[in-house]
């Protein structure tokens, strides 16, 4: 799996989570889907996104450019 797609579906679970634990648990969870929501959208502009950094160097994930070029 490549990195982009770990993390479209990190991001994809940590939605469903957050909004699992605003209706069951807490309602102020919701800042929590609000500040993924907010991190997706400055990844977007900047490139910059904390759990790729993580997913690359500790989980040994490769990008797409990365695993065409067979590095």
């Amino acid at each position: 799996m490549s990195l982009e797609k770990a993390l479209n579906a990190f991001a994809g679970f940590m939605i469903l989570l957050s909004v699992a634990l605003t209706v069951y648990v807490h309602p102020n969870f919701m800042w929590f889907t609000v500040f993924i929501g907010a991190n997706l959208f400055q990844q977007s502009f900047t490139g910059f996104c904390p759990a790729s950094i993580i997913m690359k160097k500790v989980l040994g994930f490769k990008t797409e450019k990365e695993l065409a070029l067979g590095k």
